[in-house]
């Protein structure tokens, strides 16, 4: 991840002076911020796809590992609550379940507690792929992070959920 930034700010900082100029009343400032996030979230992720291939998943399906190995012993879900924790569709998690079936990180099987619906186990295997891809990405981000002091750390994290807060829906 390498840094756009020159003695005159970085590339956010003149596409908000091109819009200043260009039109002095729009009052842009958000976009430093915004598009900031966008961006950071963006090299970041792209940072962590490129890590994820060593495992041979993508990002989405380390989501669906993760997600699963969060969840605790015996790391199995419904698969409508894992949609629902992913903010995906039915459709999306099949392609993706299916992948990780394939590969032997998951398994389907009949829920215990109710014969018409699914589980979906984290095998040992998978279980593995999680925890070393966790391990991985979060090196990536700490990386990033050692850019500021530890207290401003925790500020930036307390400022996001406060912006996060307000633009997630009620409820």
């Amino acid at each position: 991840m390498s840094s756009t930034q020159g003695s005159d700010g970085d590339a956010v900082d003149a596409i908000v002076a091109q819009w200043r100029r260009e039109r002095p009343a729009m009052r842009p400032e958000p976009m430093a911020v915004f598009g900031r996030i966008y961006r950071l979230a963006r090299l970041v992720g792209d940072a962590q796809e490129q890590l994820y291939h060593r495992w041979g998943i993508s990002r989405g399906e380390f989501d669906v590992l993760a997600t699963l190995r969060r969840s605790g012993p015996p790391y199995a879900l419904a698969p409508k609550a894992m949609t629902g924790a992913l903010m995906l569709t039915s459709g999306g998690m099949t392609g993706r379940l299916d992948r990780l079936e394939r590969a032997g990180l998951v398994r389907r099987a009949p829920d215990p507690d109710d014969r018409r619906s699914l589980r979906i186990i984290l095998t040992e295997q998978g279980r593995q792929v999680a925890e070393e891809a966790a391990d991985a990405g979060l090196a990536v981000q700490r990386q990033l992070l050692d850019a500021l002091p530890t207290a401003d750390q925790a500020r930036l994290g307390d400022l996001l959920r406060t912006l996060l807060a307000a633009a997630e829906p009620p409820g």
